[in-house]
Order: structure tokens, then sequence, then C-alpha cells
């Protein structure tokens, strides 16, 4: 057989282990590896920034469950993915990394624009590893690629130049193989959890997003203990729609029906859930922990039964084990606070007074007037709450955010690599005017790649939701004002349609016109600066931070943000 390149190899590996797109930045070290993908199938997504890549790549294949690819050339290039990769890391998504380097001859003596690319990823990776000797590239790439797919995480692998320009002998076929077990725990394990579930009063479930194939297994061990169910952020859209047990989320953005729920139950059952906070689990409860992977047993909160499963597959198992119970008072109580909370957010969905907008309003109307089938993306900070607590999951919608790394600025590069794999559906993203402007030149790629989404800035000149935490700690606000632009006319100059909205009357006729709109656009939605997160339980140190902020603000002349932010928030 003919000889070919080393880059030809690695990209006829990842097409057939089922990559679709490449994003990234080309580069001199990295034009074997472009130039191989302009002669594949694998299209190539031509970004502004390398981190706006790796968000892109890491929203498609948590989207798809699709092994997605990245690259980038050397020392710069392939560095700029960093955060990017930490977020598509910690989201357990498949994604593969191509980070070129320079010549094998020039490495390790200080090369311009060289890195260590294998300590800096090592940490936000499940394989990273360089191929040095081009006769193992199909081999080292379908470990790369095996490993992301398997494993869940990204997988970078390292090709210097000479190395991606090198031509072998195809060599042994290596393929990727993705095996789908099924896993439940032991009959004994099962008999165990049943006793102490059969042996309780009051039973609650924590879903996280290990139930993302669970709906109706949920629903079903909910029925026959009578059991309500909380659910963490990344579980929203797998739980949340037509199920009469769920009552939302608990933790600083959920509702005081999910926190009594998980609070007040004699026993709980952490399905799939791996949720940080540990001041939000019980003190007295006996806690059943159920997750396909086994260090997360018990390594937030002290669980009494810690077992392996899938959820489904688990709970399929453990219901004929359990006895029928019918009272529902602890049941019923939450749902009642349930209803409570619902109002509550209607409440704070309405238009505010004088042509104040509500972020929650605007929100709100995105929900209502969007495909029944829309991704919504959400930067990290306010945004991220507002499409958690007032958009509607139906089994069709997805939400997406960083709710694991914690970033500034996914939400626009996540809405690409959404749109590109669902070009077909509707793709909105939910910008801080802070997360909007740090990768603000990825707007670009939205015009030159055509993609067609729908940015929505809630634009309050500030970085809102740092500012909020430094009030709760009874902090002057400092270095958090925006100078912001017009965002919806840097649209227009750039090729997007625009629409900039500062009062509530104008806002849903804005809305209407900003999704109809066939192309990419922008809606820069001047929101109140003043709107809080509020938690389920409000905490005796949040108060007092917050009266400490509201003193200091007094008599440093800013008493009018004091009336300002009572009025949002305290007198609604």
């Amino acid at each position: 057989m003919s000889k070919q390149k080393v880059a030809d190899v690695i990209v006829e590996t990842l097409q057939a282990a089922g990559v679709q797109r490449c994003y990234g930045v080309v580069g001199d070290t990295l034009n074997h590896v472009t130039d191989a993908i302009r002669r594949s199938d694998i299209a190539w997504v031509h970004m502004r920034h390398e981190e706006s890549g790796a968000f892109a790549a890491g929203s498609e294949a948590l989207l798809t469950g699709r092994l997605t690819a990245c690259a980038g050339s050397c020392g710069p290039g392939s560095l700029h993915f960093i955060n990017g990769i930490f977020e598509a890391n910690r989201n357990r998504v498949p994604v593969v990394l191509i980070a070129s380097q320079v010549i094998t001859s020039e490495i390790g003596i200080d090369f311009p624009q060289e890195v260590d690319f294998k300590s800096v990823y090592q940490s936000c990776s499940v394989f990273c590893e360089m191929l040095i000797n081009p006769a193992e590239a199909r081999r080292m790439t379908t470990r790369a690629a095996q490993a992301a797919l398997t494993r869940g995480g990204v997988a970078v692998l390292i090709v210097p130049a000479d190395i991606s320009a090198a031509e072998v002998d195809p060599g042994p076929a290596y393929a990727v193989h993705v095996p789908q077990p099924l896993v439940r725990p032991g009959d004994a394990e099962l008999r165990r959890i049943a006793e102490a579930i059969n042996g309780a009063g009051k039973v609650a479930v924590y879903a996280g997003a290990g139930c993302e194939h669970a709906h109706d297994a949920l629903v079903a061990f909910c029925a026959r203990v009578q059991a309500p169910m909380a659910h963490t952020s990344r579980s929203k859209d797998f739980v949340e729609y037509d199920n009469p047990y769920n009552l939302g989320m608990t933790g600083i953005f959920g509702s005081k029906a999910g926190f009594h729920a998980v609070m007040e139950c004699e026993v709980l059952l952490l399905l799939g859930c791996d949720f940080a906070w540990r001041q939000y689990y019980p003190k007295d409860a006996r806690v059943i922990q159920v997750d396909i992977d086994p260090t997360h047993l018990g390594r937030r909160h002290p669980v009494e039964i810690g077992v392996v499963g899938d959820i489904a597959a688990t709970l399929d198992a453990l219901l004929p084990l359990l006895a029928p119970k019918t009272d529902r008072g602890f049941l019923d109580a939450r749902l009642k606070e349930l209803a409570e909370v619902q109002d509550e957010h209607a409440h704070q969905e309405r238009a505010g007074s004088n042509g104040l907008i509500h972020p929650q309003q605007l929100t709100r109307l995105l929900d209502t007037h969007a495909a029944e089938d829309a991704i919504f993306t959400a930067d990290g900070g306010s945004p991220m709450v507002w499409v958690l607590r007032h958009t509607r999951a139906n089994g069709r919608r997805r939400t997406l955010t960083s709710l694991l790394h914690g970033t500034m600025a996914n939400a626009m590069p996540q809405a690409l690599g959404a749109k590109k794999a669902f070009p077909h559906r509707q793709v909105i993203a939910l910008c801080g005017d802070g997360g909007l402007a740090m990768l603000l030149g990825d707007l670009l790629t939205t015009v030159q790649e055509k993609i067609d989404v729908k940015i929505v800035v809630y634009n309050n000149s500030s970085l809102g939701f740092v500012e909020m935490e430094m009030k709760v700690e009874g902090l002057l606000n400092a270095f958090t004002d925006l100078v912001n632009p017009n965002f919806a006319a840097l649209g227009e100059v750039i090729g997007l349609k625009g629409w900039k909205v500062e009062r509530n009357e104008e806002l849903e006729g804005a809305v209407l016109a900003f999704l109809a709109h066939p192309g990419p656009a922008i809606l820069d939605v001047r929101v109140n600066r003043m709107e809080l997160v509020m938690p389920p339980e409000i905490e005796a140190s949040q108060v007092l931070g917050t009266a400490l902020y509201s003193t200091k603000a007094v008599f440093s002349g800013r008493a009018g943000d004091v009336i300002e932010l009572i009025g949002s928030n305290f007198l609604k």
C-alpha cells in the first residue's frame, strides 16, 4: 500500500471515530493537519480565538455525545484553548485537541513558541501524549479518541510539525471501541437500599446529570414511594418536564421547595448527583448514593450506602423491592411551597415601573417566544441563574451554561458549536455584557461561517454577579463598572442584525422581531443593575453583609444605590 502523511492518518482516524467538525485557528506548525482536514469530510470551523473554538467544540460534544475536535498552532495558538478545554473536561464530554508543536529537533531547548503542552494540559484531560514515532500515528490517535469517548473528557494529542509531515505505511487497522455495558448494583446492595426506603416515612430524591436517560424510571420511583424530587442545575433538561414530583433546584439557585425536601427528609437518594456545596446536604438523614463513577461516592457528603450503577437500570431493578407508600403529607407540603415559588417567579417576571426591565422579564419573554426545541446557552453569572429559573424544560429544549468550571464568556461560543451541530434548531445565547465583551471577536465568526445564532446581551453596565457577591459580603462594590458600546450598533457594523431596548414597553416587540430574523442577530437590553439572585433560604450572614454594605454605601454617598437595591428586591 502507498504511504500516507501522518497528518492524513490522524484525520482519517478521527473521522472514523465520528468527528464531523474541527474548530480552530490555522498556523504554520498545523499546516499539514489543516491540509488533511481540507481533503477530508471533516469541516473546519474558522474561529477568531482558540478559546472560543474549545467552547464551541465542547458544546457540540455535550449536546450530541459525538467526538468533536479542535486544533491549533504551536505555542500561543494551542495554549489559547486552555479555558475552553477545562470547561469541556469538567463537563466530561468527548473532545480531542490537536496541539501542534515545534519540530522535534528544537524541542527542549527553549525554542521560540515552544510550550510544554503536556505539563499544561495533563490536569484538564483524560489523555495527554505527544506523538514522537510517526509509525504509531494511527494507534496513538485511536487511543486518544477512545479515551475521550469512554472516559468522558478531553484527549490532547501533541503533534510536532515534522511528525505531521512525515510519511508512513498505513499500519495495523486500529479502531475506536465504545462499549455500553448495563451497570447496576448487586442484589444484596439493592435489598439494603430497599430496606432503608421501606422503613422511612419521608423519602426524597436529589437528581443529578447522571439521570439524563432515566426520566421515566425516576417518575415511577417517586410515584411508588411518594417522594418529592429536587434536582441539580445540570439535570434540569432531563428531569424537570412532565414530572409531578419535581420541585426544582436547591442550592443558591434553587427554591425553598427543593431546599426543604432535601433538608427535612429521613432518607435522601442522591441519583447521579455530585453536587459540591456541603451546606445544602441534610445533617440527620440517611443518605444513599447511586453513581456510575465510584470515585463520586461520598466525596461531597458522608453516605450510608454508596453503590455503582446506571440510574435507570438501578431504579428498574429496585422498584419491585419497594413497598408502595400512600402518605403524601411530606410531598404535598413541598408541592404547596413550589406553588408559592412559582408565584414569586411570575411576580419577578413582570414589567418594571417607569420602563425598568427586570432580567427575569426578558428571560420569560425569550422562553415564551422561543421554539419548542430551542437550545439556550448562558454566561456564567446572573444570565446562568435566569435561564435556569425562568425557562421551561419540555424534553426537547436544552440549556447549557458553565456550572462546573464557572467561567465567563462561554455563552456566545457555545451557541456557535450548538448551531453547527443542530443547524435547523433555534439557538439563543444569553450573554452578560462582560462575558460577551471578553470574546467579542468571535461575533465575526457568526458572519463568516454563516451561523444563525441569536445573541441576547443582559446589559447592566457591570460585572453584576461579582457586584452582588461583594454586597452580600458587606463590601462596597469596586472595579465592576463597565463602559459598554451599543452592542446592537456594533453588531450591525459587523454584519448582524441589531436591536437595542431600554424600556420594557419596547421589549416584547423587539424579542419577537429578533427571534424571527433569518440570520445572526443581537439584542442589547438594558436590564436592572440592582437585581439580586435570592437564595432559597437567606442566611443571617447574608443579611448582615447586605446591611453592612448599605451602611457603607450611605456614608460613601451612594444612598441612591441602596434605595434602588431595596426597591428592586425587597419591595416588589
